[in-house]
């Protein structure tokens, strides 16, 4: 009776789980998105933001998720199985009605801030930054532990933290990390034909 709950409850988990790609603005989200398409793992987005020069091989992003603060969760369903990107600021609004396996992206954050600036520079809107650098920094660090204090008190939530910087300098030792945490439903050495060193362009 016990192997069949374990075996009921396993198979339960895997129709219920969505992975979750999430961290800070310029963190490298859009990169892993590509890769684990790359490795096999269907993706859920759709086509309201199309690639840009900020992104020229486009943001994998679903407009709903931005809904998510406004109680719009009849979407998640559809992303069983799959992989959803969620800046790190939406992800409190997950509810526990299904497992979630977040890939969180880290980055340098000086690379994080300068790559912030060029996008405004590019966008033409270099002069509508309303704080400095510095107070940027304090408020994304501050950021990043309440964000991860909360994932960590969560038993329906698994995280992998995956440096951005590393997977660009040895990818498939990261992507066969990454493989090990979805059950190896993803194939680590396809996943290293999306890196791209010349879309590295804010280097510390």
């Amino acid at each position: 009776m016990t192997s069949i709950r374990s075996y009921l409850n396993k198979l339960f988990q895997k129709h219920n789980t969505i992975t979750v790609v999430s961290g800070l603005p310029r963190s490298g989200t859009s990169m892993m998105m590509s890769a684990l398409r790359a490795g096999g793992l269907p993706l859920l987005t759709d086509d309201a933001r199309s690639a840009d020069k900020n992104n020229p091989k486009g943001y994998y992003e679903f407009e709903r998720v931005k809904k998510l603060q406004k109680g719009d969760v009849q979407w998640l369903p559809r992303a069983c199985g799959k992989a959803v990107k969620i800046i790190s600021a939406l992800l409190e609004y997950l509810p526990e009605t299904h497992n979630y396996r977040v890939i969180f992206m880290e980055r340098d954050m000086d690379e994080i801030l300068a790559s912030q600036g060029r996008m405004l520079e590019r966008d033409g809107n270099e002069n509508q930054h309303p704080i400095t650098d510095d107070e940027m920094r304090q408020s994304y660090e501050n950021h990043l532990a309440e964000v991860k204090a909360w994932m960590g008190d969560k038993d329906w939530i698994q995280t992998l933290f995956v440096s951005y910087n590393e997977a660009l300098q040895h990818p498939l030792q990261v992507f066969k990390r990454v493989s090990a945490f979805l059950d190896h439903n993803v194939d680590p050495e396809e996943m290293t034909r999306v890196i791209d060193q010349d879309l590295y362009r804010e280097r510390s």
